[in-house]
């Protein structure tokens, strides 16, 4: 077959090497998002105040969508994406204080988060066990 009359199932497209690299790029950008002192330092050197990267933060929202989220290790950064929306959010992170906070409030999630998964997991091996306890209960006394 020539090139042109090719079907498109038949041609093997190679990546692009630049959208992939901008894809890992933003997606390591993104996921930066997450991490509070980042963002005061962001804050500090004024880069929330210049109007291309309040831009490019906008622009960043699709990584929101289920085909590029599922890419992503560090939910809090979408949570703070939201956040950087609002420029009353932005000014502040200017304070160290802010920063703090904001990452005090991600260990007690992470530390909530794991001692909730863990009594869901204990809580399922336990009827897991009675379960199994009773269903050879019956089975002894048939």
């Amino acid at each position: 077959k020539t090139m042109s009359s090719a079907e498109p199932s038949d041609v093997q497209m190679e990546p692009d090497p630049t959208a992939t690299h901008r894809f890992q790029v933003e997606l390591e950008f993104v996921q930066c998002l997450a991490n509070p002192k980042y963002l005061t330092y962001l804050a500090q050197h004024n880069y929330f105040k210049e109007a291309e990267f309040v831009n490019y933060l906008s622009y960043l929202q699709y990584w929101k969508e289920p085909v590029y989220v599922k890419y992503i290790k560090y939910p809090h950064c979408l949570h703070m994406l939201d956040l950087l929306q609002e420029k009353p959010f932005r000014d502040e992170l200017i304070n160290v204080p802010c920063s703090n906070f904001i990452e005090d409030q991600q260990m007690k999630h992470w530390a909530s988060h794991f001692r909730r998964r863990m009594n869901i997991i204990n809580n399922c091996s336990i009827k897991k066990e009675e379960t199994a306890v009773q269903a050879e209960s019956e089975q002894n006394m048939s």
